[in-house]
């Protein structure tokens, strides 16, 4: 496994992550035991990086996680990132919160605390959470903080909330089809030296050869009604796929490997967090790390991904 820098920290962390989304009813990781071996696996192939959320599977996830880490005696061998949804913003609540989200993961510190996105649906002030998460760095209880979800004059409020330290990641859906984060959100991070979590890098699967336009399976989960699968844009988004499977072919790995590769190179500031719902697929993301492919296959994937036209008005 390759490692990264998370931002302006001392920490370095697996250049694939794990999410872990899919321990939850949302994508149907809900046996502790298949958790566990999804955990293991990582752990085998030395990624160090695990994600989760106070909202993934109403807190299932987090214990999940941390129960799995505490088993296989590997809490202090890795990095564990958690998120506060916006409805838990309030000062109050990000103390409470917090304090929940330790006593699931069953750890006296979370490394990484994101704001998993923006109070839109309330009136928290900016400063009044951001303020109480830095109180709880200085407190010892969370060591640094991150945004996901953010755009950049969000990010910049934020951070002028700030006195004694920064944030150190952005997590935003970042995919070979879904690139808009590289009209600002990447080069802000560039710049500031943050790191981009990439979720959705494999954009729930669309990209990975498993669908075609003739094999789109009832989902019953959450890309049931995900606009990727729909005619209109998954007729475009197989064009890319068929690219991705000759290139694979070429280096004797899958298109999913190719389509996280890819991403790894596109800046040393991203790291991907593909989840996993089985030990089999957390092996091939791992694998997407420690290779590169040619710049003109690169450049190849890079023109037909810049050719989509992809529309979520879908009715």
């Amino acid at each position: 496994m390759e490692y990264r820098i998370l931002g302006k920290s001392d920490i370095k962390i697996s250049a694939i992550g794990l999410g872990t989304w899919q321990f939850s009813e949302a994508w149907g990781v809900t046996e502790y035991e298949r958790a566990k071996e999804i955990v293991a696996k990582a752990l085998e192939l030395d990624v160090n990086f695990f994600d989760t959320a106070a909202v993934y599977g109403r807190g299932k996830s987090e214990e999940f996680l941390g129960r799995a880490l505490k088993e296989l005696n590997a809490r202090d061998d890795v990095y564990i990132a958690t998120k506060l949804p916006g409805d838990f913003l309030s000062r109050d609540d990000v103390f409470r919160a917090t304090d929940k989200c330790l006593k699931r993961l069953g750890v006296d510190t979370i490394d990484l605390m994101q704001v998993h996105w923006p109070p839109a649906w309330h009136n928290f002030p900016t400063c009044e959470y951001m303020r109480a998460l830095e109180r709880l760095v200085n407190l010892g209880k969370i060591r640094y903080i991150g945004l996901s979800n953010f755009a950049p004059e969000l990010i910049e409020s934020a951070r002028e909330c700030l006195s004694s330290t920064d944030i150190v990641s952005l997590q935003i859906r970042y995919n070979l089809v879904e690139r808009d984060a590289e009209k600002e959100l990447i080069p802000y991070a560039e710049k500031n030296k943050m790191t981009i979590l990439a979720w959705s890098p494999l954009a729930k699967g669309a990209v990975t050869g498993k669908y075609t336009p003739e094999n789109l399976p009832k989902f019953t989960d959450v890309r049931s009604e995900d606009p990727l699968f729909s005619p209109e844009n998954f007729n475009q988004v197989y064009e890319l796929v068929k690219v991705l499977e000759k290139i694979a072919k070429k280096y004797n790995k899958t298109p999913a490997q190719v389509a996280l590769n890819w991403l790894l190179m596109s800046s040393p500031v991203v790291v991907p967090i593909p989840g996993a719902k089985n030990p089999n697929q957390v092996l091939s993301n791992a694998e997407a790390a420690n290779w590169r492919m040619s710049y003109e296959d690169w450049r190849e994937i890079d023109e037909i991904s810049r050719s989509l036209r992809i529309t979520r008005v879908i009715w």
